[in-house]
C-alpha cells in the first residue's frame, strides 16, 4: 500500500455487519487490517474473524506455578530452614501442605491472570482511540485501513453491503 487511509463504517445489525466483514476480505484486506467494535462481545465465528490471540492463560499458568512452588517452600523451606520443635508435632506436615500449597497456587493463578489481563490489552492506553458514541448505542463500527487510491470501491462494497455510513476515521481521546 502506497497511501493508507483508515475508515470507519456504520451498521444497525449483526449480519449487515458480517457480510461487510465478508466484501473486505473478498477486496484482499487482511483480518489484522479490520477491526470490529461493538458495544457487546461478539463471538468472532459470527463474523468469519479469527479467534483473538490472548495471552492470558499462558501468563495465569506461569502464576500458578510459581504460587505452587511458593506453597511448597512456605510448608517446606521455612522449617527446614528454622526448625520449631513442638511436642509430639511432625516438622513437615502434609495434610496442611496440601491445604497451603493449593491455595497459594490458586492466589498465584488468579493473580497473575488478572493482572495478564491488562498486560494483554494494553491498559492504560494513553494515546488516542478510533471510537464513535454510536457503538453505545447499539451500532458495530468497523474500523479497517485500505488504499487510499481504492477508497471509493471500498465504500460502495460496504454501502451495497448495508453501511449506514462509511466514512474516514478521526482518533479521539475518549
Amino acid at each position: 500500500m502506497s497511501e493508507a487511509i483508515t475508515l470507519l463504517a456504520m451498521f444497525k445489525d449483526l449480519e449487515p455487519a458480517a457480510e461487510g466483514v465478508d466484501k473486505l476480505q473478498q477486496l484482499g484486506l487482511n483480518d489484522d487490517d479490520m477491526n470490529v467494535i461493538s458495544g457487546i462481545p461478539i463471538k468472532h465465528t459470527i463474523l468469519g474473524r479469527p479467534p483473538a490471540i490472548t495471552y492470558v492463560s499462558r501468563i495465569g499458568f506461569f502464576g500458578a506455578i510459581l504460587g505452587m512452588f511458593l506453597g511448597i517452600f512456605f510448608i517446606y523451606g521455612i522449617p527446614y530452614l528454622y526448625p520449631l520443635l513442638v511436642g509430639g508435632q511432625p516438622i513437615f506436615p502434609i495434610p496442611m501442605g496440601f491445604i497451603i500449597t493449593f491455595e497459594m497456587t490458586m492466589l498465584g493463578l488468579m493473580g497473575f491472570s488478572f493482572i495478564g489481563m491488562f498486560v494483554d490489552s494494553g491498559f492504560p492506553s494513553y494515546t488516542p482511540k478510533e471510537y464513535t458514541p454510536e457503538v453505545s448505542d447499539g451500532k458495530i463500527a468497523l474500523l479497517f485501513i485500505c488504499p487510499a487510491s481504492e477508497q471509493e470501491k471500498f465504500i460502495n462494497a460496504l454501502k451495497d453491503a448495508g453501511a449506514e455510513s462509511v466514512a474516514p476515521a478521526k482518533a479521539r481521546h475518549l
